[in-house]
């Protein structure tokens, strides 16, 4: 079948299930990619899963899925679903739905502030300095660049900090023990 013997698909009407022409013209027009229409059909593939639609529907869906060309095609097909788009606001479209927007990326010196606190257990708190250090420079980056990895930087944070703390805990009883046996 091409592309033009599929009707342009409006969000499923509620309680019709069928499908109406779209004359909207404010739709996003980012072309879609090869990857955005696997994610469609993956969220498709899950609403037939859960018995949300009929197979000749899903059928339907998914091949409209392979020939579309925008986003907005796209997040038509999935809208009536529970992975598809979010609730649209002030009647507006959504801009593009959360299963097609691509996740930050987690800072790099969050994951190491967090691997370098949880070493601390391992190394003897030996590790909990650079996990404080790297845990202050990944926050900084992180409120920057909106990163992901806060909770990461704020895990290896606390417990570099616990782990500093605790040797100076010991280095003042240390100190304190050799004060008083050498003062008798």
């Amino acid at each position: 079948m091409s592309h033009s013997s599929f009707p342009q698909w409006q969000p499923w009407q509620q309680g019709q299930g069928v499908p109406q022409p779209w004359g909207g013209q404010n739709a996003p027009s980012m072309l879609a990619s090869h990857a955005d229409r696997e994610r469609a059909v993956d969220v498709l593939r899950a609403g037939y899963g859960e018995g949300r639609m009929e197979h000749q529907e899903f059928e339907r869906r998914v091949a409209r899925a392979y020939a579309a060309r925008t986003v907005g095609e796209l997040a038509l097909l999935v809208a009536d679903l529970p992975q598809g788009p979010v609730p649209q606001t002030a009647g507006f479209p959504a801009a593009v739905p959360p299963a097609f927007l691509a996740r930050p990326r987690t800072n790099e010196k969050a994951i190491g502030s967090a691997v370098c606190g949880l070493l601390c257990l391992v190394t003897a708190g030996l590790t909990g300095i650079p996990a404080v250090v790297l845990g202050h420079a990944a926050r900084s980056e992180i409120r920057r660049s909106g990163e992901a990895g806060d909770g990461l930087a704020l895990t290896g944070l606390v417990l570099g900090w616990l782990s500093t703390a605790g040797w100076a805990l010991v280095v003042l009883l240390v100190i304190a023990v050799g004060v008083t046996a050498g003062g008798q």
